[in-house]
């Protein structure tokens, strides 16, 4: 590590849980990120500035006006620009030293499990079920932690679902396909700070999963509501009769 990058990290090396072989495990990592909207723009920038060394971007839409109030990685000039383009040019302002990979289609089934393999860890910024069921999947599959978020209105949720161990839950345990509805930011409204804290959560979460440092919230449900400023957290378990984590 050159003088340069030890004051860049200096102020996280200073920390003794971390120090020099915890931001050199950074340096070394690679991180799946699937989508670059509300979530993705916090966890991504955070992982960034903190030196990860591969951010895998995948994100097929376009940045539109309506998503400059909570998708702080795009900014006005960036929109009809694919999100992938535009996050990339920021990250890359953040940090220049890192690597960074864009995939700006859909993964299909093949692609997000290849994708997964290749990953230390994945991060969910997702905003459907669908999606968010395939990314589960192929992180049961490829045994790759999953950092799972997700906002709507004024309420948060995250938690962390890692397939190495095999009394952890995974997504599906926790929502089954009977899923009714399908709500999203564009149909029922987020204000903009929330994705701030989960998406910085999101980031936390994976860092700590890369440095094997602390707890993380595998097999927990952290729920905000900053509404009333509340925080709770619910235990998870395993579903025994789960048709994806008792497949693999």
């Amino acid at each position: 590590m050159n003088d340069e990058q030890l004051l860049r990290y200096s102020r996280q090396m200073m920390l003794p849980e971390i120090d020099a072989e915890g931001q050199q495990r950074l340096t070394d990592a690679r991180v799946l990120i699937i989508g670059l909207g509300g979530l993705g723009s916090p966890s991504s920038m955070y992982l960034a500035s903190a030196g990860v060394g591969h951010l895998v971007l995948v994100d097929f839409d376009k940045v539109d006006l309506s998503n400059l109030q909570r998708q702080i990685i795009h900014s006005t000039p960036d929109i009809g620009r694919p999100k992938t383009e535009s996050a990339r040019e920021t990250l890359k302002t953040l940090n220049p030293e890192i690597k960074i990979t864009t995939i700006d289609h859909a993964l299909d089934e093949k692609e997000l499990l290849e994708q997964a393999r290749l990953a230390d860890v994945i991060i969910d910024a997702s905003d459907n079920f669908r999606t968010r069921f395939a990314i589960n999947k192929a992180s049961v599959e490829s045994k790759t932690p999953l950092v799972s978020g997700a906002a709507i209105r004024f309420e948060g949720q995250i938690s962390v679902f890692d397939p190495r161990n095999d009394e952890s839950p995974c997504y599906r345990c926790l929502y089954n396909d009977d899923v009714a509805t399908q709500e999203t930011c564009t149909a029922n409204g987020v204000i903009a700070p929330l994705l701030g804290i989960i998406g910085s959560i999101q980031a936390n979460e994976a860092m700590k999963l890369i440095m094997n440092i602390g707890e993380t919230l595998n097999g927990k449900l952290m729920l905000l509501d900053v509404m009333h400023m509340e925080w709770n957290q619910a235990r998870l378990g395993k579903d025994p009769k789960c048709p994806v984590c008792n497949h693999f």
